[in-house]
Protein backbone atom coordinates (compact mmCIF):
# COMPACT_ATOMS: atom_id res chain seq x y z
CA UNK A 1 0.00 0.00 0.00
CA UNK A 2 2.89 2.38 0.71
CA UNK A 3 4.23 1.92 -2.78
CA UNK A 4 0.86 2.72 -4.34
CA UNK A 5 0.50 5.79 -2.10
CA UNK A 6 3.98 7.03 -3.10
CA UNK A 7 3.17 6.57 -6.78
CA UNK A 8 -0.12 8.47 -6.37
CA UNK A 9 1.65 11.31 -4.52
CA UNK A 10 4.21 11.70 -7.33
CA UNK A 11 1.45 11.86 -9.94
CA UNK A 12 -0.43 14.47 -7.89
CA UNK A 13 2.70 16.61 -7.43
CA UNK A 14 3.51 16.49 -11.14
CA UNK A 15 -0.06 17.40 -12.09
CA UNK A 16 -0.15 20.29 -9.63
CA UNK A 17 3.20 21.64 -10.81
CA UNK A 18 2.13 21.47 -14.43
CA UNK A 19 -1.21 23.19 -13.61
CA UNK A 20 0.51 25.97 -11.62
CA UNK A 21 2.99 26.67 -14.43
CA UNK A 22 0.22 26.84 -17.01
CA UNK A 23 -1.88 29.07 -14.73
CA UNK A 24 1.09 31.39 -14.15
CA UNK A 25 1.67 31.66 -17.88
CA UNK A 26 -2.03 32.40 -18.50
CA UNK A 27 -2.11 35.01 -15.67
CA UNK A 28 0.95 36.71 -17.13
CA UNK A 29 -0.70 36.96 -20.53
CA UNK A 30 -3.92 38.36 -18.95
CA UNK A 31 -1.99 41.04 -17.03
CA UNK A 32 -0.17 42.10 -20.21
CA UNK A 33 -3.47 42.43 -22.06
CA UNK A 34 -5.07 44.49 -19.24
CA UNK A 35 -2.07 46.82 -19.11
CA UNK A 36 -2.18 47.40 -22.88
CA UNK A 37 -5.91 48.18 -22.77
CA UNK A 38 -5.43 50.68 -19.93
CA UNK A 39 -2.63 52.44 -21.81
CA UNK A 40 -4.76 52.73 -24.96
CA UNK A 41 -7.70 54.19 -22.99
CA UNK A 42 -5.45 56.76 -21.25
CA UNK A 43 -3.94 57.95 -24.55
CA UNK A 44 -7.37 58.21 -26.21
CA UNK A 45 -8.77 60.26 -23.27
CA UNK A 46 -5.76 62.62 -23.26
CA UNK A 47 -6.11 63.37 -26.97
CA UNK A 48 -9.85 64.02 -26.62
CA UNK A 49 -9.31 66.67 -23.89
CA UNK A 50 -6.36 68.42 -25.58
CA UNK A 51 -6.75 68.26 -29.36
CA UNK A 52 -3.69 69.35 -31.36
CA UNK A 53 -4.16 72.68 -33.35
CA UNK A 54 -1.72 71.67 -36.06
CA UNK A 55 -3.79 68.80 -37.30
CA UNK A 56 -7.38 68.55 -38.33
CA UNK A 57 -7.35 64.83 -38.92
CA UNK A 58 -7.88 62.20 -36.31
CA UNK A 59 -4.67 60.95 -34.72
CA UNK A 60 -3.19 57.70 -36.05
CA UNK A 61 -3.81 54.69 -33.90
CA UNK A 62 -1.04 54.28 -31.37
CA UNK A 63 1.05 51.09 -31.25
CA UNK A 64 0.18 49.06 -28.18
CA UNK A 65 2.87 48.80 -25.60
CA UNK A 66 4.42 45.35 -25.61
CA UNK A 67 6.76 44.70 -22.74
CA UNK A 68 9.78 42.47 -23.48
CA UNK A 69 8.91 39.23 -21.69
CA UNK A 70 10.74 36.71 -23.94
CA UNK A 71 12.92 35.60 -21.03
CA UNK A 72 9.87 34.71 -18.93
CA UNK A 73 8.33 32.74 -21.83
CA UNK A 74 11.53 30.78 -22.38
CA UNK A 75 11.88 30.01 -18.67
CA UNK A 76 8.27 28.86 -18.44
CA UNK A 77 8.63 26.66 -21.55
CA UNK A 78 11.81 25.06 -20.20
CA UNK A 79 10.15 24.39 -16.87
CA UNK A 80 7.19 22.75 -18.61
CA UNK A 81 9.56 20.63 -20.73
CA UNK A 82 11.42 19.51 -17.60
CA UNK A 83 8.16 18.54 -15.94
CA UNK A 84 7.03 16.62 -19.04
CA UNK A 85 10.42 14.88 -19.29
CA UNK A 86 10.40 13.89 -15.64
CA UNK A 87 6.84 12.66 -15.98
CA UNK A 88 7.76 10.53 -18.99
CA UNK A 89 10.83 9.11 -17.22
CA UNK A 90 8.74 8.27 -14.21
CA UNK A 91 6.13 6.52 -16.36
CA UNK A 92 8.90 4.56 -18.13
CA UNK A 93 10.33 3.57 -14.76
CA UNK A 94 6.93 2.41 -13.56
CA UNK A 95 6.48 0.42 -16.77
CA UNK A 96 9.90 -1.26 -16.42
CA UNK A 97 9.18 -2.12 -12.76
CA UNK A 98 5.85 -3.63 -13.80
CA UNK A 99 7.54 -5.66 -16.56
CA UNK A 100 10.17 -6.87 -14.11
CA UNK A 101 7.44 -7.89 -11.65
CA UNK A 102 5.65 -9.82 -14.40
CA UNK A 103 8.90 -11.49 -15.44
CA UNK A 104 9.58 -12.47 -11.83
CA UNK A 105 6.09 -13.94 -11.45
CA UNK A 106 6.52 -15.82 -14.72
CA UNK A 107 9.89 -17.11 -13.50
CA UNK A 108 8.37 -18.32 -10.23
CA UNK A 109 5.54 -19.98 -12.13
CA UNK A 110 7.92 -21.81 -14.48
CA UNK A 111 10.10 -23.05 -11.62
CA UNK A 112 7.02 -24.17 -9.72
CA UNK A 113 5.58 -26.00 -12.74
CA UNK A 114 8.86 -27.78 -13.53
CA UNK A 115 9.32 -28.91 -9.93
CA UNK A 116 5.74 -30.11 -9.81
CA UNK A 117 6.20 -32.02 -13.10
CA UNK A 118 9.30 -33.76 -11.70
CA UNK A 119 7.45 -34.66 -8.50
CA UNK A 120 4.57 -36.12 -10.52
CA UNK A 121 7.02 -38.09 -12.67
CA UNK A 122 8.68 -39.60 -9.57
CA UNK A 123 5.42 -40.63 -7.91
CA UNK A 124 4.88 -44.40 -7.59
CA UNK A 125 2.38 -45.81 -10.08
CA UNK A 126 0.23 -47.24 -7.31
CA UNK A 127 -0.02 -43.89 -5.51
CA UNK A 128 -0.80 -42.06 -8.74
CA UNK A 129 -3.55 -44.51 -9.71
CA UNK A 130 -5.23 -43.99 -6.33
CA UNK A 131 -4.66 -40.28 -5.68
CA UNK A 132 -3.65 -38.82 -9.04
CA UNK A 133 -7.08 -37.31 -9.71
CA UNK A 134 -6.79 -35.14 -6.58
CA UNK A 135 -3.05 -34.55 -6.59
CA UNK A 136 -2.45 -30.83 -7.11
CA UNK A 137 -0.18 -27.98 -6.12
CA UNK A 138 -1.64 -24.64 -7.27
CA UNK A 139 0.65 -21.71 -7.95
CA UNK A 140 -0.04 -18.69 -5.74
CA UNK A 141 0.46 -15.11 -6.91
CA UNK A 142 3.13 -14.56 -4.25
CA UNK A 143 5.29 -17.17 -6.01
CA UNK A 144 4.92 -19.90 -3.40
CA UNK A 145 2.97 -23.09 -3.90
CA UNK A 146 0.01 -23.84 -1.70
CA UNK A 147 1.92 -26.68 -0.07
CA UNK A 148 4.95 -24.55 0.76
CA UNK A 149 5.28 -23.87 4.45
CA UNK A 150 7.95 -21.18 4.13
CA UNK A 151 5.82 -18.93 1.94
CA UNK A 152 8.90 -17.84 0.00
CA UNK A 153 8.87 -17.45 -3.76
CA UNK A 154 10.52 -20.20 -5.78
CA UNK A 155 13.15 -17.81 -7.16
CA UNK A 156 14.23 -16.96 -3.60
CA UNK A 157 14.84 -20.56 -2.54
CA UNK A 158 16.38 -21.89 -5.78
CA UNK A 159 19.96 -21.21 -6.89
CA UNK A 160 19.44 -20.26 -10.52
CA UNK A 161 22.01 -20.54 -13.31
CA UNK A 162 22.93 -17.46 -15.33
CA UNK A 163 24.47 -17.81 -18.81
CA UNK A 164 25.68 -14.71 -20.64
CA UNK A 165 27.32 -14.21 -24.01
CA UNK A 166 28.72 -11.12 -25.67
CA UNK A 167 29.67 -11.30 -29.35
CA UNK A 168 31.45 -8.95 -31.75
CA UNK A 169 31.15 -9.99 -35.38
CA UNK A 170 32.33 -8.62 -38.72
CA UNK A 171 29.20 -8.38 -40.89
CA UNK A 172 28.25 -6.97 -44.27
CA UNK A 173 25.24 -4.67 -44.59
CA UNK A 174 24.43 -3.43 -48.11
CA UNK A 175 27.99 -4.18 -49.26
CA UNK A 176 29.50 -2.26 -46.34
CA UNK A 177 31.63 -4.13 -43.81
CA UNK A 178 31.01 -3.18 -40.21
CA UNK A 179 31.50 -4.54 -36.69
CA UNK A 180 28.24 -5.51 -34.96
CA UNK A 181 27.75 -6.58 -31.36
CA UNK A 182 25.08 -8.49 -29.50
CA UNK A 183 24.34 -9.69 -25.96
CA UNK A 184 22.45 -12.83 -24.98
CA UNK A 185 21.24 -13.68 -21.47
CA UNK A 186 19.68 -16.96 -20.36
CA UNK A 187 18.49 -17.78 -16.84
CA UNK A 188 17.94 -21.47 -16.17
CA UNK A 189 16.70 -23.50 -13.23
CA UNK A 190 19.06 -25.94 -11.42
CA UNK A 191 18.24 -28.59 -14.09
CA UNK A 192 19.23 -26.20 -16.91
CA UNK A 193 15.68 -25.64 -18.14
CA UNK A 194 15.37 -22.18 -19.67
CA UNK A 195 13.12 -19.92 -17.58
CA UNK A 196 14.11 -16.43 -18.79
CA UNK A 197 15.77 -15.00 -21.88
CA UNK A 198 16.94 -11.58 -23.03
CA UNK A 199 18.86 -10.17 -25.97
CA UNK A 200 20.30 -6.72 -26.53
CA UNK A 201 22.29 -4.84 -29.16
CA UNK A 202 25.86 -3.99 -28.18
CA UNK A 203 27.80 -0.97 -29.43
CA UNK A 204 30.74 -2.63 -31.19
CA UNK A 205 32.73 0.57 -31.84
CA UNK A 206 33.24 3.26 -29.20
CA UNK A 207 35.36 6.39 -29.75
CA UNK A 208 36.74 4.88 -32.96
CA UNK A 209 37.98 1.72 -31.18
CA UNK A 210 36.45 -1.69 -31.73
CA UNK A 211 35.24 -3.42 -28.57
CA UNK A 212 37.35 -6.45 -27.67
CA UNK A 213 35.83 -9.91 -27.21
CA UNK A 214 36.77 -9.80 -23.52
CA UNK A 215 34.96 -6.51 -23.03
CA UNK A 216 31.91 -7.82 -24.90
CA UNK A 217 31.76 -10.86 -22.62
CA UNK A 218 31.99 -8.65 -19.52
CA UNK A 219 29.32 -6.26 -20.85
CA UNK A 220 27.05 -9.27 -21.32
CA UNK A 221 27.70 -10.47 -17.77
CA UNK A 222 26.95 -7.02 -16.34
CA UNK A 223 23.69 -6.99 -18.31
CA UNK A 224 22.81 -10.49 -17.07
CA UNK A 225 23.49 -9.68 -13.41
CA UNK A 226 21.43 -6.49 -13.70
CA UNK A 227 18.55 -8.53 -15.16
CA UNK A 228 18.80 -10.97 -12.27
CA UNK A 229 18.73 -8.10 -9.74
CA UNK A 230 15.76 -6.50 -11.49
CA UNK A 231 13.90 -9.79 -11.05
CA UNK A 232 14.88 -9.77 -7.36
CA UNK A 233 16.79 -13.06 -7.54
CA UNK A 234 18.74 -13.95 -4.42
CA UNK A 235 21.00 -16.88 -5.32
CA UNK A 236 22.75 -17.06 -8.68
CA UNK A 237 25.63 -18.98 -10.23
CA UNK A 238 26.93 -17.32 -13.39
CA UNK A 239 28.82 -19.33 -16.01
CA UNK A 240 31.58 -18.24 -18.35
CA UNK A 241 33.45 -20.21 -21.02
CA UNK A 242 36.58 -18.06 -20.96
CA UNK A 243 39.29 -19.25 -18.58
CA UNK A 244 40.95 -15.81 -18.45
CA UNK A 245 37.72 -14.14 -17.34
CA UNK A 246 37.24 -16.85 -14.74
CA UNK A 247 40.71 -16.04 -13.39
CA UNK A 248 39.62 -12.38 -13.10
CA UNK A 249 36.47 -13.28 -11.16
CA UNK A 250 38.35 -15.55 -8.74
CA UNK A 251 41.03 -12.85 -8.16
CA UNK A 252 43.82 -15.09 -9.45
CA UNK A 253 44.74 -12.66 -12.22
CA UNK A 254 44.55 -8.86 -12.24
CA UNK A 255 43.38 -7.28 -15.53
CA UNK A 256 46.05 -5.22 -17.27
CA UNK A 257 43.64 -3.12 -19.35
CA UNK A 258 41.92 -0.26 -17.51
CA UNK A 259 38.56 -0.76 -19.29
CA UNK A 260 38.58 -4.49 -18.55
CA UNK A 261 39.49 -3.75 -14.93
CA UNK A 262 36.54 -1.32 -14.64
CA UNK A 263 34.11 -3.93 -15.98
CA UNK A 264 35.52 -6.63 -13.68
CA UNK A 265 35.07 -4.28 -10.69
CA UNK A 266 31.51 -3.61 -11.83
CA UNK A 267 30.84 -7.36 -11.85
CA UNK A 268 32.30 -7.65 -8.33
CA UNK A 269 30.04 -4.86 -7.06
CA UNK A 270 26.97 -6.49 -8.60
CA UNK A 271 27.89 -9.81 -6.96
CA UNK A 272 27.60 -8.17 -3.55
CA UNK A 273 23.94 -7.30 -4.24
CA UNK A 274 23.01 -11.00 -4.06
CA UNK A 275 22.84 -13.28 -1.06
CA UNK A 276 24.91 -15.75 -3.05
CA UNK A 277 26.60 -15.14 -6.41
CA UNK A 278 29.58 -17.20 -7.56
CA UNK A 279 31.30 -17.84 -10.92
CA UNK A 280 31.69 -21.22 -12.60
CA UNK A 281 33.80 -22.24 -15.60
CA UNK A 282 32.27 -24.31 -18.41
CA UNK A 283 33.68 -25.74 -21.64
CA UNK A 284 34.20 -23.36 -24.56
CA UNK A 285 30.88 -22.70 -26.30
CA UNK A 286 28.79 -24.38 -23.59
CA UNK A 287 26.81 -21.26 -22.69
CA UNK A 288 23.46 -22.90 -23.44
CA UNK A 289 20.95 -20.56 -25.05
CA UNK A 290 22.90 -17.32 -24.47
CA UNK A 291 25.03 -17.73 -27.60
CA UNK A 292 21.92 -18.16 -29.76
CA UNK A 293 20.30 -15.04 -28.28
CA UNK A 294 23.48 -12.98 -28.87
CA UNK A 295 23.57 -14.08 -32.52
CA UNK A 296 19.88 -13.17 -32.89
CA UNK A 297 20.67 -9.70 -31.54
CA UNK A 298 23.37 -9.33 -34.21
CA UNK A 299 21.10 -10.61 -36.99
CA UNK A 300 18.44 -8.07 -36.02
CA UNK A 301 20.96 -5.29 -36.80
CA UNK A 302 22.08 -6.57 -40.21
CA UNK A 303 18.65 -7.00 -41.76
CA UNK A 304 16.52 -4.29 -43.32
CA UNK A 305 13.11 -3.91 -44.94
CA UNK A 306 12.92 -3.70 -48.71
CA UNK A 307 10.10 -3.32 -51.23
CA UNK A 308 9.57 -6.30 -53.53
CA UNK A 309 6.91 -7.40 -56.00
CA UNK A 310 5.35 -9.40 -53.16
CA UNK A 311 5.39 -6.46 -50.76
CA UNK A 312 7.82 -5.68 -47.97
CA UNK A 313 10.33 -8.30 -46.82
CA UNK A 314 13.49 -8.46 -44.71
CA UNK A 315 16.80 -8.48 -46.59
CA UNK A 316 20.29 -9.57 -45.54
CA UNK A 317 23.68 -9.50 -47.29
CA UNK A 318 25.46 -12.82 -47.85
CA UNK A 319 29.13 -12.32 -46.96
CA UNK A 320 30.26 -14.79 -49.66
CA UNK A 321 28.49 -13.51 -52.78
CA UNK A 322 27.57 -10.03 -51.41
CA UNK A 323 24.05 -10.44 -52.79
CA UNK A 324 21.06 -8.94 -50.97
CA UNK A 325 19.01 -12.00 -50.06
CA UNK A 326 15.65 -12.60 -48.41
CA UNK A 327 16.10 -13.57 -44.77
CA UNK A 328 13.99 -16.68 -45.46
CA UNK A 329 16.65 -17.77 -48.02
CA UNK A 330 19.55 -17.47 -45.55
CA UNK A 331 21.01 -20.61 -44.00
CA UNK A 332 22.16 -20.54 -40.35
CA UNK A 333 24.85 -23.02 -39.30
CA UNK A 334 24.22 -24.78 -36.00
CA UNK A 335 26.90 -24.22 -33.38
CA UNK A 336 28.28 -20.91 -34.63
CA UNK A 337 25.06 -19.51 -36.24
CA UNK A 338 26.99 -17.84 -39.07
CA UNK A 339 24.61 -17.12 -41.93
CA UNK A 340 24.99 -17.50 -45.70
CA UNK A 341 22.61 -17.67 -48.61
CA UNK A 342 21.40 -21.13 -49.61
CA UNK A 343 23.03 -20.92 -53.04
CA UNK A 344 26.52 -20.30 -51.60
CA UNK A 345 26.11 -22.97 -48.92
CA UNK A 346 25.01 -25.52 -51.51
CA UNK A 347 28.12 -24.90 -53.62
CA UNK A 348 30.36 -24.96 -50.55
CA UNK A 349 29.00 -28.30 -49.30
CA UNK A 350 29.08 -29.90 -52.75
CA UNK A 351 32.74 -28.92 -53.34
CA UNK A 352 33.76 -30.25 -49.93
CA UNK A 353 31.98 -33.55 -50.57
CA UNK A 354 33.53 -33.94 -54.02
CA UNK A 355 36.96 -33.54 -52.37
CA UNK A 356 36.10 -36.23 -49.83
CA UNK A 357 35.89 -33.86 -46.86
CA UNK A 358 33.28 -33.03 -44.26
CA UNK A 359 31.66 -29.60 -44.73
CA UNK A 360 32.54 -26.99 -42.13
CA UNK A 361 31.45 -23.39 -41.70
CA UNK A 362 32.99 -21.17 -44.44
CA UNK A 363 33.73 -18.40 -41.93
CA UNK A 364 37.48 -17.88 -41.52
CA UNK A 365 38.79 -19.62 -38.42
CA UNK A 366 35.40 -21.22 -37.59
CA UNK A 367 35.50 -24.99 -37.11
CA UNK A 368 31.77 -25.61 -36.67
CA UNK A 369 30.64 -28.67 -38.59
CA UNK A 370 27.60 -28.33 -40.82
CA UNK A 371 24.91 -30.44 -39.21
CA UNK A 372 23.30 -32.77 -41.72
CA UNK A 373 19.94 -32.66 -39.92
CA UNK A 374 19.72 -28.92 -40.58
CA UNK A 375 19.93 -29.11 -44.36
CA UNK A 376 18.57 -32.55 -45.25
CA UNK A 377 15.83 -31.99 -47.86
CA UNK A 378 16.70 -28.29 -47.69
CA UNK A 379 19.24 -27.65 -50.44
CA UNK A 380 21.05 -30.96 -51.09
CA UNK A 381 19.98 -33.87 -53.25
CA UNK A 382 19.33 -37.17 -51.39
CA UNK A 383 22.50 -38.73 -52.88
CA UNK A 384 24.65 -35.89 -51.54
CA UNK A 385 22.99 -36.20 -48.14
CA UNK A 386 23.94 -39.88 -48.12
CA UNK A 387 27.53 -39.02 -49.09
CA UNK A 388 27.62 -36.39 -46.33
CA UNK A 389 26.48 -39.00 -43.83
CA UNK A 390 29.30 -41.25 -44.97
CA UNK A 391 31.88 -38.46 -44.66
CA UNK A 392 30.70 -37.59 -41.15
CA UNK A 393 30.89 -41.22 -40.10
CA UNK A 394 34.38 -41.56 -41.61
CA UNK A 395 35.60 -38.48 -39.75
CA UNK A 396 34.31 -39.92 -36.46
CA UNK A 397 36.37 -43.14 -36.88
CA UNK A 398 40.16 -43.01 -36.81
CA UNK A 399 41.70 -44.09 -40.09
CA UNK A 400 43.50 -47.06 -38.50
CA UNK A 401 40.22 -48.28 -36.98
CA UNK A 402 38.15 -48.16 -40.18
CA UNK A 403 37.00 -51.28 -41.99
CA UNK A 404 34.59 -51.69 -44.91
CA UNK A 405 32.30 -54.57 -45.72
CA UNK A 406 33.97 -56.63 -48.46
CA UNK A 407 30.76 -57.20 -50.40
CA UNK A 408 30.62 -54.68 -53.29
CA UNK A 409 26.86 -54.23 -53.00
CA UNK A 410 27.24 -53.15 -49.36
CA UNK A 411 30.69 -51.60 -48.59
CA UNK A 412 29.40 -50.33 -45.25
CA UNK A 413 31.90 -48.43 -43.09
CA UNK A 414 32.41 -49.75 -39.57
CA UNK A 415 34.79 -49.46 -36.66
CA UNK A 416 37.02 -52.50 -36.12
CA UNK A 417 36.19 -52.54 -32.43
CA UNK A 418 32.44 -52.24 -32.99
CA UNK A 419 32.27 -54.93 -35.68
CA UNK A 420 34.32 -57.30 -33.50
CA UNK A 421 31.94 -56.90 -30.56
CA UNK A 422 28.99 -57.31 -32.92
CA UNK A 423 30.47 -60.53 -34.40
CA UNK A 424 31.20 -62.07 -30.99
CA UNK A 425 27.46 -62.24 -30.28
CA UNK A 426 26.94 -64.76 -33.13
CA UNK A 427 30.34 -66.26 -34.00
CA UNK A 428 32.70 -68.02 -31.62
CA UNK A 429 36.42 -67.41 -32.02
CA UNK A 430 35.93 -64.32 -34.21
CA UNK A 431 39.02 -62.56 -32.86
CA UNK A 432 41.38 -65.46 -33.67
CA UNK A 433 39.88 -66.46 -37.01
CA UNK A 434 39.45 -62.94 -38.43
CA UNK A 435 35.79 -63.47 -39.27
CA UNK A 436 33.59 -60.39 -39.04
CA UNK A 437 29.86 -59.96 -39.52
CA UNK A 438 28.78 -56.82 -41.36
CA UNK A 439 26.52 -54.66 -39.22
CA UNK A 440 24.52 -53.60 -42.26
CA UNK A 441 24.10 -56.57 -44.64
CA UNK A 442 24.90 -59.23 -41.97
CA UNK A 443 27.21 -61.21 -44.28
CA UNK A 444 30.57 -62.47 -43.02
CA UNK A 445 33.93 -61.27 -44.37
CA UNK A 446 37.59 -61.75 -43.43
CA UNK A 447 39.28 -58.74 -41.83
CA UNK A 448 42.77 -60.23 -42.41
CA UNK A 449 42.42 -61.11 -46.10
CA UNK A 450 39.89 -58.29 -46.78
CA UNK A 451 37.65 -60.59 -48.83
CA UNK A 452 34.22 -62.23 -48.31
CA UNK A 453 34.51 -64.95 -45.69
CA UNK A 454 36.38 -68.03 -46.93
CA UNK A 455 34.33 -70.84 -45.39
CA UNK A 456 36.21 -74.06 -44.51
CA UNK A 457 39.55 -72.38 -45.28
CA UNK A 458 42.00 -70.69 -42.94
CA UNK A 459 43.57 -67.39 -43.91
CA UNK A 460 46.88 -69.13 -44.82
CA UNK A 461 45.07 -71.72 -46.95
CA UNK A 462 43.07 -69.05 -48.74
CA UNK A 463 46.09 -66.83 -49.41
CA UNK A 464 47.96 -69.75 -51.01
CA UNK A 465 44.98 -70.60 -53.19
CA UNK A 466 44.92 -69.84 -56.91
CA UNK A 467 42.22 -67.13 -56.70
CA UNK A 468 43.93 -65.09 -54.01
CA UNK A 469 47.37 -65.35 -55.63
CA UNK A 470 45.97 -64.18 -58.94
CA UNK A 471 44.16 -61.17 -57.42
CA UNK A 472 47.18 -60.31 -55.28
CA UNK A 473 49.52 -60.56 -58.28
CA UNK A 474 47.27 -58.24 -60.33
CA UNK A 475 47.23 -55.64 -57.56
CA UNK A 476 51.02 -55.83 -57.16
CA UNK A 477 51.51 -55.48 -60.91
CA UNK A 478 49.24 -52.43 -61.04
CA UNK A 479 51.04 -50.85 -58.06
CA UNK A 480 54.43 -51.46 -59.68
CA UNK A 481 53.27 -50.05 -62.99
CA UNK A 482 51.78 -46.91 -61.42
CA UNK A 483 54.67 -46.52 -58.94
CA UNK A 484 52.34 -46.77 -55.94
CA UNK A 485 53.72 -47.28 -52.46
CA UNK A 486 52.08 -49.14 -49.57
CA UNK A 487 52.05 -47.76 -46.04
CA UNK A 488 53.60 -50.36 -43.73
CA UNK A 489 51.35 -49.27 -40.85
CA UNK A 490 47.85 -49.37 -42.37
CA UNK A 491 48.58 -51.04 -45.77
CA UNK A 492 46.98 -48.14 -47.59
CA UNK A 493 48.19 -47.58 -51.16
CA UNK A 494 49.64 -44.12 -51.85
CA UNK A 495 50.27 -42.46 -55.23
CA UNK A 496 52.51 -39.40 -55.57
CA UNK A 497 50.82 -36.85 -57.84
CA UNK A 498 53.06 -33.87 -57.12
CA UNK A 499 55.42 -32.55 -54.47
CA UNK A 500 58.40 -34.01 -52.61
CA UNK A 501 59.06 -37.60 -51.55
CA UNK A 502 58.09 -36.92 -47.92
CA UNK A 503 54.78 -38.78 -47.58
CA UNK A 504 52.32 -38.45 -44.70
CA UNK A 505 49.76 -41.25 -44.86
CA UNK A 506 46.14 -40.76 -43.83
CA UNK A 507 46.92 -42.79 -40.68
CA UNK A 508 49.63 -40.28 -39.74
CA UNK A 509 52.63 -42.48 -40.55
CA UNK A 510 55.43 -40.63 -42.40
CA UNK A 511 57.79 -42.35 -44.82
CA UNK A 512 60.02 -41.90 -47.86
CA UNK A 513 58.14 -42.49 -51.11
CA UNK A 514 61.26 -43.90 -52.83
CA UNK A 515 62.43 -46.56 -50.37
CA UNK A 516 59.65 -46.67 -47.75
CA UNK A 517 61.91 -45.82 -44.79
CA UNK A 518 60.19 -44.14 -41.84
CA UNK A 519 60.62 -40.36 -41.92
CA UNK A 520 61.99 -39.48 -38.50
CA UNK A 521 64.68 -36.91 -39.22
CA UNK A 522 65.14 -34.37 -41.96
CA UNK A 523 67.11 -36.97 -43.97
CA UNK A 524 66.02 -40.48 -42.98
CA UNK A 525 67.72 -42.09 -45.98
CA UNK A 526 70.08 -41.31 -48.84
CA UNK A 527 67.25 -40.93 -51.38
CA UNK A 528 66.75 -37.53 -53.08
CA UNK A 529 64.14 -35.27 -51.52
CA UNK A 530 62.28 -34.60 -54.76
CA UNK A 531 62.16 -35.05 -58.50
CA UNK A 532 61.65 -32.09 -60.82
CA UNK A 533 58.87 -33.84 -62.74
CA UNK A 534 56.75 -33.88 -59.56
CA UNK A 535 57.69 -30.34 -58.51
CA UNK A 536 57.35 -28.46 -61.83
CA UNK A 537 53.78 -29.46 -62.64
CA UNK A 538 51.73 -27.72 -65.32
Amino acid sequence: METLTEQTDVHVILSEQRRELLAAKTLEADLDLAFNLQMQEAITASLALNPSPSTSQSPPPSTPYEPNDDVLDIATTLLLEDVERFSQEYEDHERSVLEARKAREDLDRRIHDQKFAIDVRDLPEEYWSQHGHVYERPFCTDGASSSSSSGKAAAETECLRLYCKGLISEEVVKNVKMAVGGIGVAICDPRDNLVFEAKKNLEAVADGDRLSNEAAELEALVEGLNKALTMDLKNVTFFCDDNKLYQYFTNRVVPGNSKIATLVNQVALLQKEFESCSPSLVARGDTKFAFKFAREAIVSQITWQAETSNGKCLKETCVICYEETDVARMFSIDGCLHRYCISCMKQHVEVRLLNGMVAHCPHEGCKSEVNIDSYENFFLAPKLVEVMNQRIKESSIHVTDRVYCQYPMCSALMSKKEVLEYTKTSYGGAEESGARKCMKCHYYFCIKCLVPWHFELTCDEYQTSHNFSKEHHLLKSLATKRLWRQCVKCNHMVELAQGCYHITCRCGYQFCYTCGAEWKDKKPCSCPLWDEQYILTT
